[in-house]
């Protein structure tokens, strides 16, 4: 495994990479994440994550580049058309079944090595920031750090303090357009924070 991880660190080094940080705030999130993990099947934040930025991709044609094929990976492929639909318990189990069979050593190639868009996520490690490296033959890589409390003011110059993650893209400059990828961020960070539609 070591070997595979260094060999993908070697052939990203010849990618054209540029990287773009936006700030989400989570509170709607985390309060729609407490909603929806009681009703028997396990929902992670990862796979909320994952099906907002599958209902982002669909709505951005030109973002649709990052995902070649229009699929993704998050460590497990799944299409994005399929992913951005899918009801939200159905694709947590589904997702619970690629994770068994990953820790298992039992996946297929093909539920592992065609994504062209990953989501890695480490916030549950209490990471704030970091920059992921992008994988050979993807478009962009999303890393998320944890929601942290953070003072903000508003337009009026009123403080609050709301739960804000940072969110990190490493995209493959040659297919990715900085402007694509910053409103595809946008949109990703509007269903964040308005994350009703994730049960659609």
């Amino acid at each position: 495994m070591q070997a595979a991880v260094s060999k993908n660190m070697v052939e990203s080094l010849s990618v054209p990479t540029f990287r773009v940080g936006y700030l989400v705030i989570t509170d709607a999130l985390d309060a729609f994440h407490d909603t929806v993990k009681p009703k028997g099947v396990s929902v992670t934040m990862t796979a909320l994550l994952a099906k907002a930025a599958a209902m982002a991709h669909v709505q951005h044609l030109q973002a649709v580049k990052m995902a070649r094929a229009s699929r993704t990976t998050v460590t497990l492929t799944l299409q994005w058309q399929w992913q951005s639909m899918l009801d939200l318990y159905l694709l947590s189990k589904k997702w619970k079944e690629l994770v068994v069979k990953a820790r298992a050593k039992q996946l297929q190639p093909h539920e592992y090595n065609s994504g062209t868009f990953t989501v890695s996520n480490l916030g549950m490690f209490g990471v704030d920031r970091f920059d992921a490296i992008l994988p050979p033959g993807h478009g962009a890589i999303m890393a998320v750090g944890a929601s942290k409390p953070t003072v903000l003011a508003d337009k009026d110059g009123f403080f609050s303090v709301k739960n804000k993650m940072l969110v990190n893209v490493t995209a493959d400059n040659r297919i990715v357009y900085g402007a694509d990828l910053a409103a595809f961020l946008q949109t990703f960070a509007r269903i964040v924070e308005n994350p009703e539609s994730l049960k659609l």
